[in-house]
């Protein structure tokens, strides 16, 4: 961390919709730290993405990879088009290349019910949805990433990989995000989710787990099979608190958990390493509505103040704690005291008109 109790943040809207997203995002940002006080946010703009790979040729140079590296934290919005390919036909995501170089093997995807947003499960327990998905980022299926073999025009193959390093720090990850939300009311469990039954490399993930359970018995410690967990949360999916799993299962599952709480504007991201940590809003750059003013801002707010939570807990500063928390009050009192109303809720509200909103109750707030 530099001097002065300032941090540095590459930035990177990306596509589509990232850019106005981000741009509210960085108001909210210095709305709250004029609040709060205590520390200081350095923005260091950055270029990266589908948009770039178009006009340069390249995703990210290397310089701006490096200076993402160099940072305290990396803030992004959207990645991605849908025509613009690799010539492999695989899409633009710098970000995916930043998690195995950063070693960002924790992905944090919180999936929590808001008031008056919509509900796709009738049970009125939905409202009391609070879990996180955590997905290992860095090997599983998506090691294959680069690395597949298509055969002629008649076979392709893909390898998944499971390392006990990897798994250990996963896991260990996940006992302790587990207790420390066990502390703020949380129910103090983690599920293993695999598919151990059928294939040798769940079954040492497993194994693994459960030796970690072990070294954490103030933690529940529990375990479904993928299948019965995607249909767990269709059943009761307020009866979870961390999942724990492998890269494309965790992929699959917390869109579905996105979908229990409203939609993908309504999921946030966090993915951690030991050294370094990267934010962004789950959901994709949505540019047919690029511009427009009708993006749902509030996944790249709680991303925002995920990456607070995590430079405070990091630098051991609890006025970026305060703020994160405060992002995260005006978000829920806005949304149960419908003064914020999106419009792909139905609402009203655009970007902009969310935003001010959001600023509004943030300065009421005490």
């Amino acid at each position: 961390m530099a001097k002065n109790s300032e941090l540095r943040i590459a930035v990177m809207p990306g596509d589509g919709i990232g850019h106005e997203i981000m741009d509210a995002c960085l108001v909210l940002l210095d709305t709250v730290q004029a609040k709060v006080g205590g520390y200081r946010l350095a923005y260091n703009p950055l270029r990266a993405g589908a948009e770039f790979y178009r006009e340069t040729g390249t995703d990210i140079t290397d310089e701006d990879f490096a200076a993402a590296g160099d940072a305290d934290a990396i803030l992004f919005g959207a990645m991605g088009l849908p025509e613009v390919r690799f010539p492999d036909g695989t899409e633009i995501a710098p970000h995916l290349k930043m998690r195995d170089a950063f070693g960002l093997f924790a992905g944090v995807r919180p999936c929590k019910a808001y008031p008056n947003t919509p509900r796709r499960l009738l049970d009125e327990r939905a409202a009391t949805i609070d879990l996180i998905v955590l997905r290992e980022s860095t090997e599983g299926l998506f090691y294959s990433r680069g690395r597949g073999e298509v055969i002629g025009d008649s076979e392709a193959r893909e390898t998944l990989r499971i390392t006990r390093a990897t798994s250990e720090k996963l896991f260990d990850f996940a006992f302790n995000l587990a207790r420390r939300r066990k502390a703020k009311g949380g129910k103090g469990m983690v599920t293993c989710v695999d598919k151990s039954n059928v294939f040798r490399a769940f079954a040492f993930f497993r194994k693994i787990f459960d030796e970690r359970a072990k070294l954490n018995p103030d933690i529940k410690a529990t375990h479904n099979y993928v299948d019965a967990q995607a249909l767990d949360l269709i059943r009761r999916p307020w009866d979870f608190d961390v999942l724990v799993t492998e890269n494309m299962f965790a992929d699959i599952l917390s869109d579905l958990g996105g979908g229990l709480v409203g939609g993908m504007g309504m999921a946030p991201c966090a993915e951690i390493g030991l050294e370094h940590a990267l934010f962004q809003p789950a959901h994709g750059s949505a540019p047919d509505i690029a511009g427009q003013n009708k993006a749902n801002p509030t996944a790249m707010f709680l991303s925002a103040a995920m990456m607070l939570d995590w430079l405070g807990e990091r630098h051991g500063m609890d006025s970026m704690l305060t703020a994160a928390r405060l992002i995260e009050r005006a978000v829920e009192q806005g949304f149960a005291s419908g003064r914020i109303r999106p419009l792909e809720f139905g609402g009203s509200h655009g970007t902009a008109e969310h935003t001010r909103t959001i600023i509004e109750i943030v300065g009421e707030l005490r």
